[in-house]
């Protein structure tokens, strides 16, 4: 049997570690990322977080004010904005209505230090925060403790000043994985599946003269008012996200350019999942 130890690790070691390094990846439990990359900062780092950005709001302001005072960059690894399926869909530029996603997963032990909203959910709350322009009108949440301490399955439904809805569901004690997400908007509707790194696109259209492409296909839905659907799956070109994501933080520091996914990012989607967790435990 092998043995993980999760304690922060010897700060006296990491700090002669930290002085020779230009960039850290923090990639601990949760409880520890303020500790380490507050230290890593210090020692004049650039960092690497695993997400979430810390577990609670108070320190993650702390370290992007430090980042900021030191000039160091803060990358947060919301590795789906990596996932080639969600780069594709982003070329889209999709304005969504409604919003539906679905994040299930086999329980395991690693992750549960803090809720499913920062476990899971935390991935579905940064994407659709990227997507929709606009403020967070109302929050209805609810979540259960079935094996864990911490919130294993939880729905939340958020509604934005601008109209938008989604509707999430986050749950660590699934028999399967699935991490797919659905966006309604006037006259489409687009298909993500971030498990498989495949997006559809199905788009209302009354021109059956469309050029069809190798990828796409028409389906007549409406003959009195000539009214079609045109599918599409794009080809995408597989990557590993993980590496994309590494790749993009060097580049960031060589070019001293802001990440995509950034500590601000990172830490809006924190207090997001802190006000749903709050609301939970009311």
């Amino acid at each position: 049997e092998m043995s993980i130890n999760y304690n922060i690790p010897n700060l006296s070691n990491l700090k002669s570690l930290l002085e020779v390094s230009n960039a850290v990846s923090v990639v601990t439990p949760t409880s520890s990322h303020f500790t380490i990359a507050n230290q890593a900062l210090d020692a004049g780092c650039n960092v690497f977080i695993e997400k979430p950005i810390t577990d609670n709001l108070e320190h993650a302001i702390k370290l992007l004010k430090k980042a900021n005072k030191k000039n160091k960059i803060i990358q947060v690894g919301h590795i789906e904005r990596f996932n080639p399926a969600f780069m594709a869909l982003k070329k889209i530029s999709p304005a969504p209505k409604f919003i539906e996603a679905h994040r299930l997963a086999p329980f395991n032990p690693r992750g549960n230090d803090v809720p499913v909203i920062l476990d899971l959910m935390i991935h579905d709350l940064d994407i659709i925060l990227s997507l929709v322009d606009g403020k967070i009108k109302d929050i209805r949440a609810n979540g259960v403790k079935v094996i864990s301490n911490t919130i294993d399955i939880a729905n939340v439904r958020l509604e934005f000043e601008n109209g938008c809805i989604a509707n999430l569901t986050s749950s660590r004690i699934s028999n399967k994985e699935m991490r797919k997400m659905r966006l309604f908007q006037e006259d489409n509707y687009i298909t993500i599946d971030f498990q498989k790194g495949v997006l559809e696109e199905y788009k209302v259209c009354n021109n059956k003269k469309h050029k069809i492409s190798n990828n796409e296909k028409m389906v007549e839905i409406n003959a009195d008012n000539k009214k079609y659907i045109l599918y599409s799956k794009p080809k995408i070109q597989h990557h590993n996200a993980l590496r994309e994501e590494l790749l993009h933080f060097i580049y960031s520091i060589k070019n001293s350019s802001q990440p995509e996914t950034d500590g601000y990012s990172a830490t809006k989607a924190l207090s997001l999942a802190l006000d749903i967790q709050s609301i939970i435990n009311q």
